[in-house]
């Protein structure tokens, strides 16, 4: 009887969250596309579908700019929340995510050695990015069980890799100056320079790789049990591992090819739906794309907006955010051992 009235109250909890989740992101949209520098009423949008994208200097503005801006931290912010909660489910560790174990410095290596080659956009630089996401997940992960490594010791490797990476972009930049003043901004993250060209690529293959994973929720959910009872259970448990591994990179190497490096997204979304969920893969994945894209629109916005008409990269406010709940959960799960 009470298994079935708590099984009851998770149900109706997670409704009101996808509800919330939806109205959080529709708001944090809206604001996106209104507010800034120049703000913008409902009705000058409505004229850009009426009267044409460049009937007047708003409707360029929204068209040309609050547009591809706002569709660019929705896309990162859900697909860097879904990588962190694979990543965690693959690695058994609530602290795994696409900025702490390496998988960002990867693809954030990729684009720095693209941009020294010319490649400024287009799929060639969302390829190239998947391509060092990739890497650096797999060397992770390889790592973790060729060593039997700990889930502490998953974070320390992640940390040692972030900062080899590191040294290799800066090592880059310092040969090739030009790249390095195109890259301040890189390595903090901000949506100011996304573009339709950059945009459209990522977008598909974001949007394909999050319907793919939701396809896939049952085998992430068993496998999030462990290698043996995965096998137990007739899983490929090593097949399964490296495809959710490919999508985890694939969904932050196109979210880092359009912003940067954005930090902690993929760790503080994740881990505060799960408490509130629970650990479903299904809902989880869900409630992530939703809650990561508004959260992540809504710190743009306020990046944009709060000390307007200058700018601060949306990637400083996140790492204010994301650094104090990082050592939260840190000292709180006892570095990431405990299972929620």
């Amino acid at each position: 009887m009470k298994n079935s009235v708590r099984s009851c109250l998770m149900k109706n909890r997670i409704k009101w969250l996808y509800a919330a989740g939806l109205c959080f992101l529709l708001l944090s949209a809206v604001l996106s596309l209104c507010l800034g520098s120049s703000p913008l009423s409902l009705s000058e949008m409505a004229d850009a579908f009426r009267h044409g994208l460049n009937a007047s200097a708003g409707t360029r503005i929204f068209a040309y700019v609050r547009v591809p801006r706002t569709l660019a931290s929705l896309l990162c912010g859900a697909a860097l929340s879904v990588s962190g909660a694979v990543i965690q489910g693959v690695l058994a560790n609530r602290l795994a995510s696409p900025s702490i174990i390496g998988v960002n410095a990867g693809a954030g290596l990729a684009v720095t050695l693209c941009t020294a080659y010319g490649i400024f956009g287009g799929w060639q630089l969302s390829l190239f990015s998947f391509l060092g996401a990739f890497a650096a997940v797999m060397l992770v992960s390889f790592a973790a069980r060729h060593w039997g490594a700990s889930r502490g010791t998953v974070i320390l490797i992640g940390v040692a890799l972030n900062s080899l990476l590191g040294a290799v972009s800066e090592s880059i930049t310092t040969l090739f100056p030009e790249v390095g003043l195109m890259s301040n901004d890189f390595k903090i993250g901000e949506f100011a320079a996304v573009s339709y060209q950059k945009l459209l690529p990522a977008m598909l293959i974001i949007c394909a790789v999050i319907f793919l994973l939701h396809t896939l929720h049952n085998e992430l959910e068993i496998l999030s049990l462990g290698e043996e009872n995965a096998k137990a259970l007739g899983l490929n448990a090593g097949l399964m591992r490296s495809l959710f591994l490919l999508f985890a990179a694939l969904l932050a190497g196109c979210a880092v090819s359009l912003a940067g490096l954005l930090s902690f997204v993929g760790l503080l979304v994740p881990h505060a739906l799960r408490r509130a969920a629970g650990s479903s893969a299904l809902h989880l994945m869900g409630l992530c794309s939703l809650y990561g894209a508004g959260f992540v629109c809504l710190c743009d916005t306020v990046a944009r907006t709060a000390f307007s008409p200058y700018e601060i990269p949306v990637g400083i406010i996140m790492a204010y955010l994301g650094a104090p709940f990082f050592v939260f959960i840190l000292l709180k799960g006892k570095g990431g051992h405990s299972r929620d």
